[in-house]
């Protein structure tokens, strides 16, 4: 394990081979404390280069994943989380129970305030499919709600100028 400043340790950072998982599972998965738990703020974090195969035909489909969130206490660790979506490449599960699935076990990890998942599934058949799930953690004030919905809104416009 690889030890960091503030004595996290991380089981896959920071090795010079990594070992890649074969089956999806929240194990994979690793967080770190919040260092900014008095900050209301977005962690968008886009994954391109998903894969994953059709449970029937055995096809591959790709998409890019949105994942968005605020975080309360702990956040995904990004090596962690890269593993755990490599970890559905050979794995058959139709877009929308990927979709939550990934949902889920981030929401059980993390138990943040707000999260959205977008699954952009490329095209396939002349259809694309494009699940999206969102969630407010239970109890959170109807301002933090709007100031939530404010920086997604502004997340989302610059999103146009990052990548037009």
């Amino acid at each position: 394990m690889k030890k960091i400043s503030n004595g996290v340790k991380f089981k896959s950072l920071g090795h010079n081979k990594t070992k890649l998982p074969t089956k999806p599972s929240i194990k994979i998965l690793e967080t770190f404390n919040n260092q900014h738990r008095d900050s209301l703020y977005l962690v968008p974090l886009i994954c391109n280069e998903f894969t994953s195969i059709c449970p029937i035909t055995g096809q591959p489909d790709f998409a890019k994943f949105e994942i968005v969130y605020v975080p309360r206490i702990k956040m995904v660790e990004s090596k962690s989380l890269k593993l755990y979506m490599f970890s559905f490449r050979n794995h058959g599960e139709f877009h929308e129970d990927v979709t939550n699935r990934i949902f889920k076990d981030l929401w059980k990890l993390m138990d943040p305030k707000f999260m959205r998942i977008i699954g952009d599934f490329s095209v396939r058949g002349g259809i694309s499919i494009k699940p999206l799930v969102q969630k407010f953690s239970d109890g959170m004030a109807e301002d933090q709600h709007q100031q939530i919905l404010e920086m997604l809104n502004s997340w989302d416009n610059t999103k146009k100028t990052l990548n037009p």
